[in-house]
């Protein structure tokens, strides 16, 4: 064998893995959106194609080697895959995470959560943990992270998002909640970013709202993207009202 053909074959076995790489899907609107150090994807969480796409940027982006962590809103902070290996199961991920499955239906995130273990990226739980968010309800500082016009619009966020089925006192206590949850998954993102790579959050879409939510406390000096998915055209519409007016209770 010639030493030019042996040079040509290591060339080609050196090249396939760029290539697989460069090749990777990502959906257009990330694709577009990239380079960023930080990407949040906001959802509708009962919509299946917006996990479809939260799971082809998830591989893409692994695949491209330019997965630095994946976030989730739905896991609390302090929890964590980064102790397992790549070959965990399922059931060790789900509980390193410690997974509600009632509120987040694996089989609806499953699939972006062990395209990042595989890949071994560390997935973390962005979210404020439940044991905190008594006190947010009752810390009035949190008003002041936001301008006045933008806490007022989250305030009615709130109240549009239960249907103004909530007592008006409740409306400060609730979006203070919002808030401290924007502020811990900022939080996390900050923590987990890294040169030349890219940290990707999964979230509702009202928390990556560029004037209202996560973007609101990342540091200046990260450069973030945001992606609001768009309503599905095939999936008929849901009286969401309708179903809240079900499940909360009358007002007294």
């Amino acid at each position: 064998m010639s030493l030019s053909l042996s040079l040509r074959r290591l060339a080609a076995v050196l090249v396939l893995p760029l290539a697989a790489a460069a090749c990777a899907s990502l959906p257009p609107p990330v694709a577009q959106a990239l380079p960023a150090d930080v990407l949040l994807l906001g959802e509708q969480h009962d919509v299946a194609a917006h996990q479809e796409r939260h799971r082809e940027t998830v591989a893409g982006l692994a695949a491209q080697g330019r997965l630095a962590a994946l976030a989730l809103e739905m896991a609390e902070v302090g929890r964590s895959t980064a102790g397992l290996q790549r070959d965990a199961s399922e059931a060790a991920v789900r509980e390193a995470l410690r997974w509600n499955d009632e509120g987040w239906p694996w089989q609806a995130y499953g699939p972006a959560v062990m395209a990042a273990v595989r890949a071994g990226v560390p997935v973390l739980g962005a979210n404020l943990p439940r044991k905190d968010m008594r006190g947010a309800m009752v810390d009035a500082g949190l008003d002041g992270r936001l301008p006045e016009a933008e806490l007022a619009a989250q305030r009615q966020a709130i109240r549009d998002g239960h249907c103004g089925l909530l007592p008006q006192a409740q409306i400060a206590p609730m979006a203070r909640i919002q808030i401290a949850r924007d502020i811990a998954m900022a939080r996390t993102l900050a923590q987990a970013a890294r040169p030349g790579r890219t940290v990707v959050l999964l979230a509702g879409s009202g928390h990556v709202d560029e004037q209202l939510g996560v973007p609101r406390h990342l540091p200046s000096a990260l450069r973030w993207r945001a992606i609001r998915w768009p309503a599905d055209p095939g999936q008929p519409a849901r009286d969401y009202c309708a179903q809240l007016r079900e499940q909360m209770p009358p007002r007294r």
